[in-house]
């Protein structure tokens, strides 16, 4: 269960009075300072380019002063006048205590700022991309991950992350499936807990603790056509019930900040969104922090078409519950006439400061300004330890999709390895998506690390074969040639690190450019050929699944991603990542996952029913499903009780056997099914999950306690609810396999 903060506990009585004075005190201008994040650097925001930034000066959408301002001198003047809150993109221990000391030591009452970034999964040492970690199921490891990168940010100057990103999403065209948790509301909320935990402790005052972002608020996932940034429509309760409960869990974790999302919520922007911002956040899971926008949001709420102009968009984000504008300067431009002549009651924007204040003073920013120094930032970037866990986190977020003949593991004594494709010999590219603060040459290649993996007497060869995107380089004969001569092949392709996440939308989920070409090429060798996926998100590749000997889905690890690759390929670690995202057969029968709502026509091999007539309806590889170099054995599920009252617990437990060679780790899933009620219901949720270690032969019961209240839905009146009826249990390695047993909910 999610641990639950009472956020109205933080409120320190002592730092409440000296916020008030703090407000009593200050000027309007200072006020609405403390509302304002700029970034150092206009070069790099919104993926502008320096002659696009120096076309917007020509054209006057910035002046030479405001250029000069923010790319030279880090807005030092705005801050020695109080009129910056926050900042974004500063990094470095000794760049921020320089700021920060004009900010405490010049400005007139001595306000610390704020500095930002996108922290997302890792500072220096750079961990899996989030989907990836998911892939895991290991909370405990996730929030340790986190816990490092808070550490390692924290030394270089950072208070605050723009993560975690808990959106869920259904449709892997979007590309920011690569930062979130995938498809599934249970464990996202789960996973949006221990990121919080991790990044935040339980202490934001100790120096190397950062503060949370849970972002973006709210359904950014959902957007139609999986188009970054494109309009979500969906219905109350759908938002209720599969999108917002990642954000309450982040909320009741005490998570001290929200992100406005880019998007529309059912013809309303999420920037001035008050039903979002101040009804749900405040109100229902009473949020007591801030609320930040996403970059040059407020702004574009003018081109939603739901404000004339910026003035009127400021104007209605701050009345909705959003206090910080980041990036824009929108607030400092235009809140402080309407202030003056009444439009915007005061009480609003001092109520905006106050929050920011209040995070200020949790964080101990007022009391400890400085909380490091270039000693604390060099010895803590990429410590021993911090590499060692991304080398875990890494190998235990691969997922073994395919192993025919148990071609794997390979044995390391193998005469020849030919090591083929794009992405075997790359750095860049295994760092993901945002991982602004990387170093590619702190990346193991996967080339390398199946080097180190080897015997001596064993050799590898190498070829690139083709390029990931394009015509260019490419090489089938020399692939082909030294394929030949090898014993076995391993074929590493998939896509380039910015070919997901953000404003990365794809319509085509096949491996790109001519790489699958290159994989038949090699598979018309007749020598087995094993595909290392190196990708952002789910890809179509019925091909390969139908075709190559092995397939094992390696995601961007970071830093570590050859060695943990090889680990898993010769089996120093025996795989037991389970996905969290649907793999669609193809790109037509997206959005697809496992938790669909139920239809009256369900697919069968009659004509008039759901399913398609020219490819199957089923999904390539399920939720939940990954392999094992060893084999699990599920019997005996057992309810402890065939009734149970809506107010009570019911218990659910399975015997479940190494029935291997190998000591292996299993995730034990358990969904559950509302057979009847009165809103169409999933054909099945997940409702937990166990992740066990045994030993071949061995046999452990799994056990699981459900308060029967999960197990509700909200009603046409947005009232939730659990209905008297008949529950179908599911128990096994993925949600479509496994045993299956029933309950009844009773009235008391």
């Amino acid at each position: 269960m999610v641990k639950v903060r009472d956020q109205k506990k933080t409120m320190n009585s002592d730092y409440e009075s000296k916020i008030h004075g703090l407000i009593c005190n200050m000027t309007l201008e200072e006020k609405v300072g403390q509302l304002t994040q700029f970034l150092p650097s206009l070069f790099g925001a919104f993926g502008l380019t320096k002659d696009e930034i120096i076309a917007k000066l020509v054209e006057g959408e910035i002046s030479y002063e405001e250029f000069q301002a923010i790319e030279r001198n880090y807005h030092k003047d705005e801050i020695r006048e109080g009129l910056l809150g926050s900042m974004g993109g500063v990094t470095g221990a000794e760049l921020s205590n320089e700021l920060q000391k004009i900010a405490v030591e010049e400005s007139r009452l001595g306000i610390p700022l704020l500095f930002g970034l996108d922290v997302v999964h890792g500072y220096r040492t750079i961990f899996p991309i989030p989907l990836a970690e998911a892939c895991s199921w290991d909370l405990e490891l996730i929030e340790k991950t986190a816990e490092i990168a808070a550490k390692e940010a924290s030394a270089a100057g950072i208070h605050w992350t723009y993560a975690p990103m808990v959106d869920i999403t259904r449709d892997p065209r979007w590309g920011r499936v690569a930062e979130g948790a995938g498809e599934d509301t249970y464990l996202g909320s789960m996973i949006a807990a221990a990121r919080v935990r991790g990044f935040q402790g339980e202490d934001l005052t100790k120096p190397e603790r950062i503060l949370a972002c849970a972002k973006h608020f709210a359904a950014y996932g959902g957007a139609v056509g999986g188009r970054d940034y494109n309009t979500v429509d969906m219905s109350l309760q759908t938002l209720h019930e599969v999108y917002l409960p990642p954000f309450e869990a982040a909320a009741k974790s005490g998570v001290g900040t929200f992100m406005s999302a880019f998007n529309d919520l059912n013809g309303v922007p999420c920037t001035i969104n008050k039903y979002l911002l101040t009804d749900v956040l405040r109100e229902h899971f009473g949020f007591n922090g801030f609320v930040v926008s996403d970059a040059n949001s407020i702004a574009e709420v003018v081109v939603h078409g739901d404000s004339e102009n910026r003035k009127e968009a400021s104007k209605k984000a701050l009345l909705a519950g959003l206090e910080m504008d980041m990036s824009q300067g929108t607030y400092k431009e235009d809140l402080p006439e309407q202030i003056k002549d009444g439009s915007i009651p005061v009480e609003f924007l001092d109520e905006a400061v106050r929050r920011i204040l209040r995070v200020k003073f949790q964080m101990g920013l007022f009391d400890n300004p400085y909380r490091t120094n270039n000693e604390i930032e060099e010895k803590s970037l990429l410590a021993l330890e911090h590499i060692e866990i991304a080398r875990e986190m890494a190998k235990r977020s691969i997922v073994l999709l395919k192993n025919e003949d148990d071609i794997l593991p390979l044995k390391k004594n193998l005469n020849k390895i030919a090591v083929i494709g794009p992405l075997a010999n790359n750095k860049k590219e295994m760092l993901g998506t945002w991982a602004i603060t990387g170093n590619e040459e702190d990346v193991v290649t996967i080339l390398s690390g199946i080097t180190s993996a080897v015997e001596e007497e064993s050799e590898i060869v190498h070829a690139r074969g083709c390029e990931v995107i394009g015509d260019d380089g490419t090489d089938f004969k020399t692939a082909v040639e030294i394929a030949n001569e090898s014993d076995v092949i391993i074929a590493v392709v998939g896509e380039n690190a910015d070919m997901s996440g953000e404003a990365s939308s794809r319509m085509d989920l096949n491996l790109p450019g001519r790489q699958e070409e290159l994989l038949k090429a090699l598979h018309q060798t007749g020598k087995p050929v094993v595909v290392i996926l190196i990708n952002g998100r789910p890809l179509s590749i019925p091909w390969a699944a139908e075709n190559v000997a092995a397939i094992v889905e390696a995601w961007q690890l970071g830093i570590q991603t050859g060695s943990a690759v090889a680990d898993v390929l010769f089996g120093d670690y025996n795989p037991s990542g389970k996905l969290v995202a649907t793999f669609p057969y193809s790109v037509g029968q997206v959005p697809i996952y496992y938790n669909h709502p139920r239809t009256g026509r369900p697919a069968s091999k009659i004509k008039f029913t759901s399913k398609y007539i020219d490819g199957p309806y089923q999904p390539l590889y399920p939720f939940g499903f990954g392999l094992s170099y060893t084999t699990f054995n599920y019997e005996n599920l057992f309810v402890n009780s065939p009734e149970v009252t809506k107010d009570g617990l019911i218990t659910i437990s399975i015997d479940v056997s190494n029935t291997g060679q190998r000591a292996g780790e299993e995730v034990v899933q358990l969904y559950i099914s509302d057979v009847v009620a009165s809103r169409v219901r999933p054909v099945k949720e997940l409702i937990g999950f166990k992740k066990i270690n045994l030993q071949p032969g061995e046999r452990h019961t799994v056990t699981f306690e459900l308060d029967i209240n999960s197990l509700g839905f909200f009603n046409e009146a947005m009232e939730y609810i659990v209905e008297a009826g008949l529950f179908k249990v599911f128990i096994g390695s993925n949600s479509q396999d496994g045993l299956e047993g029933e309950f009844r909910v009773i009235e008391k």
